[in-house]
């Protein structure tokens, strides 16, 4: 597990279970973060639940404009956090000064905020920091606008409601708009936008090193151990782990995206597992990476979606998108896909950000949804 934020408002009570999914634990308010302003900052501790079906403590941070109007327009933001670290979770990195850290997307959020959005930035990796458990991302950011609609203060307990992300925060906002018909069917959903979303985690894996050197390769083993904190039962990791592993491991624990990258830069699965035996080799553990992989996962979203990646993008399974995105227009959901003309994951995020916004600002406003399904 991560090393625990010395931070108690972090802590989860012991009488945990007797909380609702999206229930208010405890709230506090905050400076505002160095990259916004015009807005008050609060942090919302509330009730979620795991990978296991299990009642957790979940943290989101709440951007309330100024000049907003009661139940004006709420976006949940699913912050890019490739992380095994808990100093890594948007609740922590907002106030840092390391660049690396600080949330890359503030100049774009802070022209929605002057328009009078709230704005939710959930921590979705949870408190173990689970990277690769992406079903519990989408779980949290449901739970985070239910606790968020509870919190008086905002008023935006009647508000429409849309999701937003890229990359790691995609995942979390792409998996909440597949799950919200069976997890959340009550929320006021009225759109989602998530782009260079991994849609499957073993076709990802497969191509971040899993038999050869990668440069990336510390995202595969990052997504292994958080997933490891998910399922422990289900996928032993330690037990595979060769010296090298080992080492890895010890030095990844706390990891933000940077280390992840240095420490695995170069390696492969087969150098970090004893006898080359490949953690997803074992049927159970396989079986768990694919239940986290939103293109396996047969709910629909009922909700428009606006969808960007780049079509040459190599850190992500870019055919796993294709075929995801024909499930869901096949099924009558509403895609709208921009592909950016940028090769590199990160730019792309950049290119694809703003016409995101800009199509959630047309949901909002009640247009028609686009689709070139």
């Amino acid at each position: 597990m991560p090393t625990p934020l010395p931070d108690n408002f972090y802590a989860q009570p012991a009488n945990i279970a007797k909380y609702k999914p999206g229930q208010i634990i405890r709230v506090r308010g905050r400076a505002n973060p160095p990259a916004f302003f015009d807005v008050r900052t609060y942090q919302i501790k509330f009730r979620s639940t795991d990978s296991q079906g299990k009642p957790i403590a979940a943290v989101t941070t709440v951007l309330v404009p100024n000049n907003k109007r009661p139940n004006g327009p709420l976006l949940s933001f699913e912050h890019i956090v490739n992380a095994v670290g808990l100093e890594c979770a948007p609740s922590q990195a907002l106030w840092t000064q390391d660049p690396n850290l600080t949330i890359r997307e503030a100049p774009a959020l802070n022209v929605v905020l002057r328009q009078g959005w709230t704005i939710a930035i959930p921590d979705h990796l949870g408190p173990r920091s689970s990277y690769g458990a992406a079903k519990l991302g989408g779980q949290i950011t449901l739970d985070n606008i239910r606790a968020v609609q509870a919190f008086r203060t905002a008023n935006v307990a009647h508000s429409r409601v849309a999701l937003a992300g890229y990359s790691g925060g995609g995942m979390a906002a792409a998996w909440a708009a597949a799950l919200a018909p069976k997890y959340a069917p009550e929320l006021k959903l009225v759109g989602a936008a998530y782009g260079g979303v991994p849609m499957n985690l073993i076709k990802m894996a497969e191509g971040l090193g899993y038999t050869n050197p990668h440069p990336a390769f510390g995202l595969a083993f990052a997504a292994a151990i958080g997933l490891s904190r998910e399922y422990p039962q289900q996928i032993p990791m330690l037990k595979y782990l060769s010296p090298l592993g080992w080492r890895m491991f010890s030095e990844m624990r706390n990891a933000c995206t940077n280390d992840i990258l240095r420490i695995g830069a170069g390696h492969s699965a087969k150098q970090v597992a004893t006898g080359g035996k490949q953690v997803f080799e074992d049927k159970t553990a396989r079986r768990v990476v694919e239940e986290n992989s939103l293109s396996l996962y047969p709910g629909v979203p009922r909700v428009p979606v606006f969808e960007w990646h780049s079509p040459t993008d190599v850190l992500i399974p870019v055919a796993s998108i294709d075929y995801t995105k024909r499930r869901y227009c096949s099924a009558g959901a509403r895609v709208q896909t921009l592909l950016t003309p940028s090769p590199d994951h990160l730019s792309a995020a950049v290119i694809g950000l703003l016409p995101a916004l800009q199509y959630l600002t047309d949901r909002f406003n009640g247009l028609p949804a686009p689709s070139n399904c």
